[in-house]
């Protein structure tokens, strides 16, 4: 066994309790880490393989006497027993280590400048798209004119000088039918 010389880490292993057998399972598993959000990191098992994605779960940090520490996880292990830490909080500690906790925690939070009083209409556009009250003055809006169609009678297409894509028939006045 290798021996750490970071008191960091063995101070963030001390912090949590489990047993022998959830650590040989650390150990014996494949780990990927992903941080979602401020003192978030979405913990998987990649021993799964294709299935990896059901076995994924939100581990919450907190600092502890100065220290980031796994704090809590959405898995049933650790949400039904409260005695020991489920594997995923001590794969995060352990393999995941120091630096991805300090990541989690400098995830910078967005701020939206929204109010809770808009409604879902005010959210949200018919196709799906949240509505943004930063677009920039010079970027086309969803509002713009269409372009008149193509001589060919194509509603979507605006020639074969136009700005966007034509279609096939405008396609071979160009250069690309010549």
């Amino acid at each position: 066994m290798s021996e750490h010389d970071s008191t960091q880490e063995k101070s963030i292993v001390d912090e949590l309790n489990f047993g022998s057998k959830t650590s040989k399972r650390v150990g014996w598993e494949a780990w990927e880490f992903s941080i979602c959000g401020p003192h978030q990191v979405e913990v998987t098992n990649a021993s799964w393989g294709f299935q990896k994605d059901d076995h994924s779960y939100i581990v919450g940090i907190e600092e502890r006497d100065g220290l980031l520490v796994p704090a809590e996880c959405e898995c049933k292990a650790d949400q039904y027993n409260e005695e020991y830490d489920c594997k995923h909080k001590v794969a995060l500690a352990t393999v995941g280590g120091s630096i991805v906790l300090q990541a989690a925690v400098d995830c910078p939070t967005v701020d939206t400048g929204r109010t809770t009083t808009q409604t879902l209409e005010d959210k949200l556009r018919a196709d799906g798209g949240a509505v943004t009250d930063d677009t920039p003055d010079d970027s086309p809006t969803l509002d713009a004119e269409e372009p008149e169609a193509c001589a060919n009678g194509n509603e979507w297409c605006d020639g074969p000088d136009g700005d966007s894509l034509p279609c096939f028939d405008c396609y071979e006045l160009t250069e690309g039918g010549e």
